[in-house]
């Protein structure tokens, strides 16, 4: 533990040791560890803390079991799904009462762009998955845990990158200091936002003033993140509701929905606007697109050796035509 993030006192609380594993992988200056363990209690003392005169801050994502963790002044318990911040520059102390396994987000202190007073005020507090940027932060950390393996170097620096300007933006917002303007918070910015189109793309007032006043940035500013990805807010909205609409459409379970249910579903209001622009993208109607993905499965359930009465393909082709 100590080798790999700083010097820590262990002590085991099991009666014979476990096996223990840790992980490590380096994204630019974000070190990410996987540990798996047994019961323990790792501390950080005044005395530890002298040995070194760096300082660091380790963002904790709990997988399994719960860590009590206390630092200054405060004491949090992690669960499953949730993630909290420790400082090294300060004593603290991290209980693990049965096995666990945890996902170490290790940075230099330098890195986040967050005054020392606020950083304080955010040890051992909980960041969790509901709603906003903590909701977006634990999702990115958890993919990044999961799947970091198959990317080369200069992906992971640029992946390590974004994570830090996400948990800068989140210690931000978490402390009444956010200026989404900062060039720092840009990246972290767009991909909160680019979360909370996607999650509300059912809504039919989902427009750029709306966006933009949800995130309190100006509705230029909102262009502006857009112009990076050569797009303007309108199109990727529309992109989005586009092939949200498609995969339903796609989807067996979706086969009975009407046309109108899948766009008003993808927040589309004129059923014909959304048939004119779904043929323009991808060369089809709505309603031709959903009777050639049915053949198309009909198609692999018989070459998989699944029996497909004719009478019920007609019979469906048949209804596809008619409502067409």
């Amino acid at each position: 533990m100590s080798n790999t993030f700083i010097p820590l006192g262990v002590t085991l609380l099991e009666r014979e040791p476990s096996a223990g594993t840790i992980s490590s992988d380096q994204l630019g200056s974000l070190q990410m560890s996987v540990v798996r363990a047994g019961p323990q209690v790792v501390t950080r003392t005044p005395r530890l803390i002298a040995k070194d005169g760096e300082e660091w801050i380790t963002f904790a994502l709990q997988h399994r079991g719960t860590a009590a963790l206390e630092q200054d002044g405060r004491q949090v318990l992690i669960r499953p799904g949730e993630f909290a911040m420790s400082d090294s520059g300060r004593p603290f102390r991290k209980a693990l009462a049965e096995g666990f396994s945890f996902t170490a987000f290790h940075l230099p202190r330098g890195e986040l762009q967050v005054p020392e007073q606020d950083l304080r005020m955010l040890t051992a507090t909980i960041f969790s998955s509901n709603g906003g940027s903590s909701s977006l932060a634990t999702t990115y950390l958890t993919r990044l845990a999961q799947g970091v393996g198959a990317f080369d170097v200069s992906l992971r620096r640029r992946l390590g990158i974004i994570a830090t300007d996400l948990l800068t933006l989140l210690l931000q917002e978490r402390s009444g200091k956010l200026n989404p303007q900062a060039p720092e918070s840009a990246h972290a910015m767009l991909a909160l936002i680019k979360d909370y189109i996607v999650r509300n793309l059912s809504d039919p007032g989902l427009s750029p003033e709306a966006v933009a006043a949800a995130h309190h940035v100006s509705v230029r500013y909102l262009h502006k993140l857009f112009e990076h990805e050569e797009t303007t807010v309108c199109r990727w909205i529309l992109h989005q509701r586009l092939e949200r609409s498609r995969r339903d459409l796609s989807q067996a379970t979706a086969m009975s929905s009407t046309v109108a249910a899948v766009a008003r579903r993808s927040g589309f209001v004129s059923p014909s606007h959304f048939s004119r622009v779904f043929r323009a993208t991808y060369g089809l109607s709505p309603r031709e697109w959903q009777t050639a993905e049915e053949v198309r499965q009909d198609g692999r359930a018989q070459k998989s050796g699944q029996l497909v009465p004719s009478s019920t393909i007609s019979g469906r082709r048949g209804g596809a035509a008619e409502a067409a």
